[in-house]
């Protein structure tokens, strides 16, 4: 099995209590993205993907933000090999985006009236019995 692609600089302490679920991640991210798509609409087939990716970066990010279980070194590590997403992280310590499903959802040029995703309205203000499911990544509501 292919491991995670990284630079020829080491990796530092810790990487190895944390490559296994990465790998398991990888490997998961690869049966997704050579999975069948027919009968799926255009959209539907990226929404795996998008899910892994979510969980990769979330996982580097309770590790070092919540559980304080990798050091600051490893941490950056991930990012600068890009096994986390930077960007993602960075709205998640914002007040209001601790849930967010992934950076689309609020990128307005994607939108025809320059809104927000659909996901990102609380459900309180939604109607009763609606069901919301965001088209770019099959988010059901990421607003908290």
């Amino acid at each position: 099995m292919p491991k995670v692609k990284r630079s020829r600089k080491p990796p530092p302490e810790g990487w190895e209590l944390i490559e296994p679920t990465l790998d398991e991640l990888d490997q998961k991210m690869r049966e997704a993205e050579t999975e069948p798509h027919e009968g799926k609409r255009k959209v539907e087939a990226l929404w795996p993907i998008f899910k892994i990716h979510h969980q990769k970066s979330r996982y580097i990010f309770d590790l070092f933000y919540r559980r304080k279980a990798i050091s600051r070194e490893l941490y950056d590590y991930c990012l600068k090999e890009r096994i986390a997403d930077g960007n993602l992280i960075a709205k998640w310590k914002k007040q209001g985006y601790e849930n967010l499903c992934c950076l689309r959802c609020i990128q307005t040029r994607d939108t025809n009236f320059a809104t927000n995703c659909i996901c990102r309205v609380p459900k309180a203000r939604l109607e009763e019995g609606r069901v919301v499911e965001c088209v770019h990544c099959g988010c059901r509501g990421c607003s908290g």
